[in-house]
This record gives structure tokens, C-alpha cells and sequence, in this order.
């Protein structure tokens, strides 16, 4: 993205499909269990369900998750017996995908498929103008592209159409909820490489969430953000549309940054400094790990820091989205 941006992100537990969610938060952060973005009002909680797969949400900083309410779990985030074994089944799933003609084009184009979820026809009623979606299919390009500081990846985002709806029986949108789900099962389109992406008015404070990559396409599939965290709108400082790129990031296969703290491989990337618990604001020079190499990683787009911090993924990062497209999402 061409400025730095700031997610957060929160994750339901459970034994479902994953989801990756983003809460806003106000007070300082507390200690928090890896797994999710928060913004800067509420907790955040990043959802991952494993009957075989995670789960994040992120807080309302939209897709990321911000500092967690005293004493309050984060829902998406991922045990280490939830990582290992999804990192068991991707490793899988992409050696015997991974052939020489099902290897990852050079360019690979998602088609975006846009819900505008409403309580009413009016911006405030979560009925955001066409001008704030194509703002946000051009930061995804930027911030995917490498065009903002950070590694370039193959993937490209191109909207394939706007669904307007106005249900106010659906507000607010709450992750995992009775609405979400008959949300998903009447609106959800295309197959695995097609990015639903939803927007409304969130529930819990939250900014948004995701859902990871699974073996068995399910209607529960796509992202969802928090309306006012698209570029133009009203979330500051969550209004610069990393929202969606930090849930995007979830969608593609990445853990965030903080995933497993300073222990073990955290978030599965080698390139990416281990990191003691998520981020908030802009806290340069911070180190949280202080037995391992490197600084927090508070600009990378998969912290819970605000959209004007955040700027980058990784070369690590690339290479595990392309694998997890490989292996869960390329057909």
C-alpha cells in the first residue's frame, strides 16, 4: 500500500472452518495469546476453527486485533497443536499438488466478489459508495504487489462484481453467529480461488475476520470488515483499507506475527522476527523477544499495528501464500 497502514485481528477457538477476525481496542494492550489483530477499542480476537482448520478475527482496527480486554481469550487464535497440525496437512496437500504442470502461475488473478451488507440505504446505515471499494481492490493491489515497501507477490485482485443488500435483521454482523452464517449460505459465490469479501457493521467491536484455507471448500469461506475500515472511511486510525489486507493475508494461509510468541516457529516464516505479543500504534524499536534475532516486525501487515504502520509481507510470507494457493485454493 502506498502508506503505512495498521490491522488487528481476532480468532474465535473452536473445531470449525478458520476464521481470522479484527476488533478495535482502546485501552493499552494486554498480554495476549497469539493468533489474532485488535484495533484500538475493544479486544481482538481471531477465530480459527479446526475440525481441521483455524480460525482468525481481528479486532475493530479492522483485520487485525487490537489490545484484548483484561482476562478475555482471544477466539482466533491458534494452539500449537492447531498448528502443527494444519502445518501437517498443508505440507501434504502441496507435495502432491505442487507438480510440474499444477505449479503457481507467475500471476495469479483473484477475482473479488464484494458484499455490501446494510441496515439501510445510507452511508451510516453501512451502505458504503462504490468509490471506497475500488480504493480497497487498489490498496490490496498495492500492498500485494509489493508497491508500499514490501516483498512483491504474484497475487492480483480484480473486483468482479458488487452485491448490494439490505438486511437489518443481519445487523450486526457477528463472527460466527446465526446471521453470519445464513449471510454466507445465501450470498457466497465461485469456488475456492474467489474471494468473497463482505462488509457492514461488525458486532463485538470488532474490525473483522477470515477464514484460512481448507481442504473442503465450505460456504463459510471469504472475509469479512468492518464497512468504516475500507480507504476513506471513518475507523481511524483503521481507515487506510489494511483491514483487509491483514484478513486477506489470513485467507491466503499467514498466521499473524506474534503466532506462538517467542517460542517454537511462530508464525511458520523464517524472515519474520519472532514476536512476544501483537503490536498497537507504532512502537518502533521494540523487541519483545529478546533472546532472538531481530526487532518486532511492527510494520508487517500481519500485526495488529495501525493501518499507517504497517506496510509489508515478507519474501517468507509470499512464499507460504503461494504454497497455500497451491495447495488449497489454485484449481
Amino acid at each position: 500500500m502506498g502508506s503505512h497502514r495498521t490491522r488487528l485481528s481476532a480468532r474465535p477457538a473452536g473445531l470449525a472452518p478458520a476464521v481470522v477476525m479484527i476488533m478495535l481496542a482502546t485501552a493499552a494492550p494486554p498480554a495476549v495469546v497469539p493468533a489474532r489483530r485488535v484495533g484500538p477499542t475493544t479486544g481482538a480476537a481471531t477465530a480459527l476453527r479446526l475440525a481441521g482448520d483455524p480460525t482468525c478475527v481481528h479486532p475493530a482496527p479492522a483485520a487485525r486485533v487490537g489490545p484484548r480486554a483484561p482476562g478475555r481469550r482471544d477466539p482466533d487464535e491458534l494452539t500449537a497443536a492447531q498448528v502443527a497440525l494444519r502445518e501437517r496437512e498443508t505440507t501434504i496437500r502441496y507435495a502432491r499438488r505442487a507438480t510440474a504442470d499444477r505449479s503457481a502461475p507467475k500471476a495469479i488473478v483473484i477475482p473479488v466478489v464484494v458484499h455490501v451488507i446494510s441496515k439501510a440505504r445510507t452511508r451510516a446505515g453501512g451502505d458504503i459508495p462504490q468509490s471506497m471499494i475500488d480504493a480497497q481492490i487498489a490498496v490490496l493491489n498495492q500492498a500485494y504487489g509489493g508497491r508500499t515497501g514490501g516483498a512483491p507477490s504474484p497475487f492480483r485482485f480484480k473486483l468482479a462484481k458488487v452485491q448490494r443488500v439490505t438486511r437489518p435483521d443481519w445487523y450486526p454482523i457477528g463472527v460466527a453467529s446465526r446471521q453470519e452464517q445464513t449471510m454466507k449460505a445465501k450470498l457466497r459465490v465461485g469456488g475456492a480461488g474467489t474471494l468473497n469479501l463482505y462488509t457492514g457493521l461488525l458486532g463485538d467491536g470488532l474490525l473483522g475476520w477470515s477464514t484460512f484455507p481448507e481442504a473442503k471448500l465450505t460456504k463459510d469461506d471469504g472475509v469479512v470488515v468492518l464497512a468504516e475500515s475500507l480507504p476513506g472511511g471513518t475507523m481511524k486510525p483503521f481507515d487506510a483499507g489494511d483491514t483487509a489486507t491483514h484478513e486477506v493475508g489470513h485467507w491466503l494461509n499467514l498466521y499473524h506475527t506474534f503466532q506462538g510468541g517467542c517460542t517454537g516457529a511462530g508464525d511458520q516464516v523464517g524472515d519474520t522476527p519472532s514476536e512476544g505479543e501483537p503490536a498497537f500504534g507504532c512502537p518502533t524499536g521494540r523487541d519483545t523477544c529478546r533472546t532472538r534475532p531481530g526487532l518486532d516486525p511492527i510494520h508487517n501487515f500481519m500485526d495488529y499495528t495501525s493501518d499507517a504502520c504497517m506496510y509489508q509481507f515478507t519474501a517468507g510470507q509470499v512464499n507460504r501464500m503461494v504454497q497455500g494457493w497451491v495447495a488449497y485454493r489454485q484449481h
